[in-house]
């Protein structure tokens, strides 16, 4: 096992990496990890948070930034030849399930076409050794089983849900038809430092707390999710880039054990700081699955990922920095 991955790993040292929605929750803890790793990193967005993870760590100084739409395939394609883009890890979607079920057609084009234009980009540079698309839970659809796993159908049944199973689909079809170096990864809901979608729970935790007002549940309180630490994610997506040989065409589920219900996470974090959050159940929520856990033993055996942090290492300073926001 270790020969293989010291034959496929590869050093992302010094490479020109671009990372799609690299200014938003999610990419701006990747692109730390890429450039505490060395890599040249490029950035392109169409959104620039000052408050985001981005900038309160000061990692907009040391990445180069493009501001540009990603539908634009051809300044998209121009883009990644003038900068001679050696890996892309496509994070750039429309996130939320709420803002897709009120503006369906607008999140079914940005999350489908952006992936098709990343993919047909790399189809048209053999140079880029390996492309990551960030995908999601949510592309399996309401299965109504304890724990997915990779070889569950793709069966999204509303605008958000469709268009990560679309997503998937299409990268897939990228990977058998052209044999472009595609990987899938597919991850619970993700929290941590710079998450500034308040109507997620944990920021709407931290604003509850910090700001001393109740807490607005969308939900009835009942939903289940795994809750995955932002950093955690960012070491698989490394963890994926590296040994895209080995690995390329498949999908990866990265899960936790951190496995709750709304109102049982509340009352985990309420333990955890010793305080209490008041709350008000809204129950607006549209669209949303009951009750979803990823089986990530896959991962585990394949490339040995596994979470280091959960939500009692964690919460602390998370809610810290909010805090200091």
């Amino acid at each position: 096992m270790e020969s293989m991955e010291i034959i496929y790993m590869y050093n992302l040292k010094n490479k020109n990496i671009l990372v799609t929605g690299g200014a938003g929750f999610v990419g701006g803890h990747l692109v730390e990890e890429l450039i505490n790793l060395g890599a040249h990193v490029l950035i392109i967005d169409i959104v620039f948070n000052k408050k985001s993870y981005l900038y309160s760590e000061k990692l907009h100084l040391k990445a180069k930034i493009i501001k540009q739409d990603i539908c634009d395939y051809k300044k998209l394609d121009a883009l990644i030849k003038k900068n001679n883009i050696d890996f892309i890890f496509h994070l750039a979607a429309q996130a939320l399930v709420q803002e897709a079920y009120e503006h369906p057609r607008q999140t079914l084009e940005n999350n489908i076409l952006s992936t098709i234009n990343i993919l047909e980009a790399v189809r048209n540079n053999p140079n880029i050794k390996g492309i990551i698309v960030a995908s999601s839970d949510k592309a399996y659809g309401d299965l109504k089983k304890k724990k997915y796993n990779e070889e569950d159908p793709l069966s999204g049944d509303h605008p958000y849900d469709v268009s990560k199973s679309a997503t998937d689909l299409i990268s897939f079809s990228y990977f058998k038809t052209y044999h472009i170096p595609v990987v899938i990864s597919r991850f619970g809901n993700i929290y941590g430092e710079g998450d500034l979608n308040f109507s997620r729970i944990i920021p709407g935790i931290a604003r509850s707390l910090i700001m001393n007002v109740p807490l607005e549940l969308r939900s009835n309180g009942k939903y289940v999710r795994d809750y995955l630490y932002v950093k955690d994610v960012a070491k698989g997506y490394v963890l994926l880039a590296k040994n895209i040989k080995k690995i390329e065409g498949e999908a990866f589920n990265f899960g936790s054990n951190d496995t709750y219900s709304v109102l049982k996470l509340i009352a985990q974090i309420e333990k955890i700081l010793d305080k209490k959050i008041a709350y008000k159940i809204m129950d607006t929520a549209r669209n949303e699955i009951p009750y979803q856990s990823l089986d990530y033993t896959k991962i585990q055996k394949v490339l040995r990922w596994r979470t280091k942090e959960n939500i009692v290492s964690t919460i602390h300073r998370v809610i810290a920095w909010y805090r200091k926001i």
